[in-house]
């Protein structure tokens, strides 16, 4: 058995296994940034070390940082989570030559399969069909428009190394194809720091739906059940269930044994993700996920398994306690992705703050997986899943209400979140009757009356005066890097403490850029939504522009949204240069 596992890992998914670990005895290492330092999963791991750095590639992506923190802890294990190096094969080999357990495949099934193209090749050995593309790296714009020439439009750009939708840019036309390419290969690289891009068909309608397998060591391989993961904006989930309504039986025992093949096909070991587009009756391979999936609850709801127990057990070298025909399936699980964006008006743009209040729902069948607690700030620098709200119900039409009823008990003040969007997805007809597909938020759900309210924070209250009374408070120290609890004689400045600083630190601003409360349509300024970096600027001073023309390209959690004109005219003023951080209502430019 484990005896001491870090995780590399942050937000939900490193209290997750953090949770599971200490039920099972084993000690939990938990890693942060400078902004995550008092984080919940720091607070709930029994050990914590600093990485330094803000963004991801300084602290999350820092392979020698992470390596210095297993040797100084003395970590037997590592467990990914998802999202960073989880399916990263140069750190998976880094953990294991140094003799230290990943939970997770071998290094080299995270290379076939972590590699959408060779993922790919190796589906096809295996018999189990893609959906037709190509398998060369992009490398320029020309060989997109050839392949929309011979199969139609719209084509997607996908990133080789990615998952989750990063890095995925939909192509309507010839046109858009350089432009289209250069963000999927920006995004990639900031999410996953890999550029590689290849192109696919882009189905009309389909249905995404994913297989759970595991395997051990000792050859066993076993399918759990399918997710319906249709409901989905700019290629990111936003509602997950189990089991995919309207699906044939036959189909089901078809895909679960062709997503066995496929890890077999690839000497899968632990918990994985084979992901299917399915249409008309057809299913098509569309990459598998060499980790665990943030949809994984509604797995264990249906199923009764803990899926990050087995993670363990297996890594731990145990077999698998259970055959294929012990899997049963009994209910329905849905659940509802909680990130902080503002879906107003069908907008989705990222709405990272501080989370001023956070009650959670309860009752029966309800669970909540969150990475945040009331007054935790929600950084502009990482993805912004806040948490994850699951119900189970007998049936499906149970489950939905279940779920509709934990929404209207869910409260999150201080940031903006998808909550409203998910209640628009299970009220509308459509959902009902299982009849959406991946497209379906985008092209059918009326989201212009969705409105988001996010309460400001309580403002600090004053503090005391200079003779205040000492009080013994909890403090958080750091010594050679390692995080301690420790009990201090302080000042008594009441709250204060608590909440000094929590709004962030202060922004050194260009002086040109201000926030302006003109910036209104039609105003002739242009100002950025939300906080964020600049990562293109497509305008000079002197040109010309169109209503709704793009001026430049803002980065937030890990997603680019376009900062459009909001008049036609000349631009006179560009207040803003590529890798400056902005704030919400920063002005960038002016139009006359």
């Amino acid at each position: 058995m484990l005896k001491k596992v870090l995780i590399a890992n942050r937000g939900e998914i490193a209290v997750r296994v953090i949770r599971t670990c200490r039920e099972m005895g084993i000690a939990t290492v938990a890693v942060y940034s400078e902004l995550d330092r008092d984080a919940l999963h720091v607070r709930l791991a029994d050990e914590a070390y600093a990485l330094g750095g803000q963004t991801a590639a300084e602290s999350y992506l820092n392979t020698e940082a992470i390596l210095d923190v297993i040797e100084r802890s003395g970590a037997d294990a590592v467990h990914p989570g998802y999202g960073f190096f989880s399916e990263n094969t140069d750190f998976a080999r880094a953990i294991t030559e140094r003799g230290v357990t990943f939970i997770g495949p071998p290094p080299e099934a995270i290379e076939v399969m972590g590699d959408k193209i060779s993922a790919r090749h190796a589906a096809e050995r295996a018999g189990v069909s893609g959906v037709p593309g190509r398998t060369d790296v992009l490398t320029s714009p020309d060989q997109v428009v050839a392949f929309g020439a011979e199969f139609g439009w719209p084509v997607a750009i996908k990133a080789a190394f990615g998952g989750g939708g990063r890095g995925m840019k939909v192509v309507a036309g010839p046109d858009d194809a350089a432009d289209a390419l250069e963000s999927a290969m920006r995004e990639s690289l900031s999410y996953f720091g890999r550029d590689e891009c290849y192109v696919e068909r882009y189905l009309a309608w389909p249905r995404h739906v994913e297989m759970q397998v595991i395997c051990d060591t000792h050859g066993n391989a076993l399918w759990l059940g399918e997710r319906d993961c249709s409901a989905q904006r700019r290629h990111q989930k936003l509602v997950e269930e189990s089991p995919a309504p309207n699906f044939p039986h036959e189909v089901r025992v078809a895909m679960g044994e062709a997503s066995v093949k496929v890890a077999k096909a690839c000497g899968y070991v632990n918990a994985g993700t084979v992901e299917f587009l399915y249409q008309d009756g057809e299913f098509f391979f569309l990459e598998m996920n060499t980790r665990l999936q943030v949809e994984h609850p509604v797995t264990e709801l249906v199923t009764g398994l803990d899926l990050v127990e087995w993670q363990l057990k297996v890594a731990a070298g145990e077999p698998l306690g259970f055959t294929q025909d012990d899997v049963q399936c009994n209910g329905h699980a849905i659940e509802v992705r909680i990130n902080a964006e503002n879906p107003a008006g069908g907008a989705f743009t990222p709405s990272p703050g501080t989370i001023s209040r956070m009650v959670a729902p309860g009752g029966p069948g309800v669970r909540l997986d969150a990475g945040y607690e009331s007054g935790d700030t929600v950084s502009q620098y990482y993805d912004n899943l806040v948490a994850k709200l699951v119900v189970w119900g007998h049936d499906r039409e149970a489950a939905r209400k279940r779920m509709l009823r934990a929404i209207a008990e869910t409260v999150i003040e201080g940031v903006a979140t998808t909550l409203p969007a998910d209640i628009a997805i299970l009220e509308h007809p459509d959902f009902v009757a299982g009849e959406h597909s991946t497209n379906w938020v985008e092209q059918t759900l009326d989201l212009s009356g969705i409105t988001a309210y996010a309460a400001p924070p309580a403002p600090a209250p004053a503090e005391g005066e200079e003779a205040t009374p000492r009080v013994l408070r909890d403090v958080t120290a750091e010594v050679d890097g390692r995080r301690y609890q420790v009990k201090l004689w302080v000042p008594d400045l009441g709250d204060a403490v608590a909440v000094q600083g929590s709004g962030g630190g202060a922004r050194g601003a260009a002086p040109k850029r201000t926030k302006s409360a003109s910036a209104a349509a039609g105003s002739g300024t242009v100002a950025v939504p939300m906080q964020g970096t600049i990562v293109k600027v497509l305008v000079d001073v002197g040109d010309t522009v169109e209503l709704g023309q793009t001026v430049c390209v803002l980065e937030a959690m890990k997603m680019e949204n376009n900062v459009n004109a909001e008049k036609a005219g000349t631009i006179t003023e560009v207040r803003v240069a590529p890798g400056e951080s902005v704030g919400p209502g920063d002005v960038i430019a002016i139009i006359e």
